[in-house]
């Protein structure tokens, strides 16, 4: 009987160990948490470029609340977004994880360019779409967004009527609060790449290339001293490319996502991590604080710690009671 009894004790550690393995957020990429949910390969449209994108459903009988998202700048839906929505999805909320136009499983023939309007378009495509679905419950429609993302659905919220709620997580809002985090030799390294770049794209040669993310000093669009933290973002296989054409370093001086939030009248989340080396926190805090429904949490980490771990962990949590307030009442 002793013997008996041990064993069941070892098969109930085993079975309580292995629940903890499928629902760690270190466990997000490409994992199904216990059945709550399935996830789809849908295609869709935007100005004619086919994007690709995941649908994760949760297995109810009804149709479910929506979370649009899409990643930050230069970012695929691999790099962290899906253990956000495989999280998500199992606390009851469909969601539709897309890559942009030129980036990842989307076609594009300008591969890695990073375009405003282009990727504007790209999200209000998504919606569209998404909304059309019979699983769907189109009267809640909500935004997650990330770093340059989180810009996005700071504009879209402002001029959108369709959306119910959205998260902005570290933001980018403005130009002259990013601009700062830039070393000066790195942007005077970088304006002579984007000016080869625009010369070449107006006589038809290659885009002139350079990387996303580097270390201070480097010609690179994100030369930060966190950089290597990205690749922690990034699963084994993914064949991750960072570059992008110069010339989308231009995009940052005509886009400043904070002119809207004061437009904001929906109820926005705004994810502030306070040793953010890339959208800094005064700048997020300042523009959040125009928005009239807006809901400010600071975060003790930096831009690219708040997708693992415990800050992962934390962030989540809020993200889904903030939802839950808004579709559940």
């Amino acid at each position: 009987m002793g013997v008996v009894h041990c064993g069941a004790i070892f098969i109930r550690i085993c079975q309580f160990y292995f629940v903890q393995c499928l629902c760690s957020p270190e466990a997000g990429e490409g994992r199904k948490m216990n059945n709550q949910f399935r996830r789809e390969d849908i295609d869709f449209y935007s100005n004619g470029t086919r994007c690709s994108a995941w649908l994760y459903l949760p297995n109810v009988d009804k149709r479910c609340p929506v979370i649009v998202m899409a990643h930050g700048l230069g970012g695929v839906r691999e790099m962290r977004l899906d253990a956000y929505a495989e999280r998500f999805a199992a606390a009851g909320y469909a969601c539709f994880l897309f890559d942009y136009r030129n980036h990842g499983a989307s076609d594009g023939n300008k591969r890695q360019r990073i375009n405003v309007k282009e990727q504007l378009a790209d999200w209000n495509s998504a919606i569209d779409f998404i909304k059309k679905n019979d699983s769907i419950d189109d009267s809640k429609i909500l935004l997650f967004g990330s770093s340059f993302s989180g810009g996005h659905v700071i504009t879209l919220s402002a001029h959108r009527i369709d959306i119910l709620a959205t998260v902005a997580q570290c933001p980018y809002t403005n130009t002259l609060a990013t601009v700062k985090t830039v070393s000066p030799l790195s942007a005077l390294k970088i304006f002579p790449f984007a000016i080869a770049d625009v010369l070449s794209s107006i006589t038809g040669y290659h885009p002139v290339m350079i990387k996303l993310v580097d270390a201070p000093g480097k010609v690179a669009m994100m030369a930060v001293s966190d950089y290597k933290k990205v690749f922690k973002l990034m699963p084994e296989n993914l064949k991750f490319v960072n570059k992008a054409p110069a010339r989308s370093v231009l995009e940052f001086f005509k886009y400043s996502p904070s002119r809207y939030t004061k437009n904001i009248g929906i109820p926005i989340f705004y994810a502030v991590c306070r040793k953010d080396t890339l959208a800094p926190a005064w700048a997020t805090i300042k523009c959040a604080k125009r928005s009239k429904k807006a809901t400010i949490k600071e975060y003790d980490c930096g831009h690219f710690d708040i997708y693992l771990g415990d800050y992962f962990e934390n962030a989540i949590v809020d993200y889904i009671g903030f939802f839950d307030k808004i579709t559940k009442g």
